[in-house]
């Protein structure tokens, strides 16, 4: 009788584990990157781009920096923390030297389609046709965690393209959108808002509709320290600005900066004990870029354009490492893993893609 009692209780025990094992997140924190090619992602600096003139002002400087004799070297100068910590101790996907293929499914390869396949888990072919600052008419994986008791008021988005409230349909949703050049609001405005608001105002962007990365970033930061958000997403920009622009450097010297970005917030996630052990960071893009000349473009148009990558780090996330020889994945595949990892199923009527399996 004592060990069928005893038996009885190591299956409770293995179960209660299994339980908190699967469903341990918490918290998750979406990035993209703009734009971000998966060919520097995987293989750092470009040999034939990195040596351009017409893309790069000073080739000293900038091969001292980024460049090295092996494509591994020049991955882990370009993108340190991801290739130290994230695929230590996380998954990397859409290494396609590697046979790891992660692809849009929309027809578009540009931003507003991609976003919203991302955030909405399918592609919108026939009404997400532009860039245009058009209410998505499509329910996100951000406003369903919305609607949910447990999330209401604890999903926030950032992101340094002004184009991201109507994405979020953020009238609709009632998610807070701070993007473009939105000041931090509210009556308790941290010290380092309020100063933000007045470096934003004070430092010019190269581009009309694209903040500097930094204001998103330190926006990001100063909410989720103030507001504890369960989910918060981030969307970066400079990535394909500067591409759009032909500067190779300065498209460099910004994957390397988001590159710390995201080691800062893992760094802090760590740190607090709101989020320490409980939350997981999704990393990925929003369409690839052509090669060689065609780098600067994107489009359904321009060839391998559809060609994305896709990371994960924390909780319930194994570790994986750098995916090999693995199954194609899909854009539309996120929001659904991102509900997954925090308990619910976001099937959109059967038009979402499945979520991604990233334990072993």
């Amino acid at each position: 009788m004592n060990n069928r009692y005893h038996l009885i209780y190591m299956f409770l025990l293995l179960m209660t584990g299994f339980t908190y094992a699967q469903n341990k997140t918490e918290n998750v924190i979406l990035i993209t990157l703009d734009g971000m090619r998966w060919q520097e992602v995987f293989t750092g600096a470009d040999s034939i781009l990195i040596n351009s003139k017409e893309y790069v002002e000073d080739m000293q400087v900038l091969k001292e920096r980024f460049w090295k004799p092996t494509a591994m070297e020049r991955r882990q100068t370009l993108m340190p923390f991801l290739w130290s910590v994230v695929e230590k101790n996380g998954a990397i996907y859409g290494n396609r030297k590697m046979d790891s293929y992660v692809n849009c499914s929309n027809t578009m390869w540009f931003s507003y389609p991609g976003y919203n396949e991302i955030l909405s888990g399918y592609a919108d072919d026939a009404r997400i046709t532009s860039n245009d600052k058009i209410n998505n008419p499509n329910t996100t994986v951000l406003e369903f965690l919305n609607s949910q008791s447990k999330f209401k008021g604890s999903v926030a988005a950032f992101g340094s393209w002004d184009v991201f409230p109507f994405i979020i349909n953020e009238l609709r949703s009632g998610i807070p959108v701070n993007a473009g050049f939105e000041p931090a609001t509210g009556s308790n405005l941290t010290t380092r808002e309020r100063f933000l608001n007045q470096l934003q105002n004070q430092i010019p962007s190269p581009w009309g509709s694209v903040r500097l990365d930094a204001f998103t970033h330190h926006y990001a930061m100063e909410y989720m320290k103030k507001n504890k958000p369960k989910v918060v997403y981030i969307a970066y920009g400079e990535t394909d600005d500067f591409a759009h622009n032909g500067k190779y450097d300065s498209y460099l010297k910004s994957a390397w900066q988001t590159d710390q970005f995201i080691k800062a917030i893992w760094d802090w996630v760590q740190s607090d004990s709101h989020y320490r052990n409980r939350t997981t960071l999704l990393i990925t893009t929003d369409h690839g870029r052509g090669v060689l000349d065609a780098w600067r473009d994107h489009g359904s148009k321009v060839q391998g354009a559809n060609e994305i990558w896709f990371a994960a780090l924390g909780a319930g996330v194994s570790a994986i490492g750098e995916a090999k020889g693995s199954e194609q994945l899909y854009q539309n595949q996120v929001a659904g893993t991102l509900a997954a990892l925090l308990g619910f199923k976001f099937s959109q009527d059967g038009k979402a893609g499945a979520p991604i399996r990233l334990t072993k």
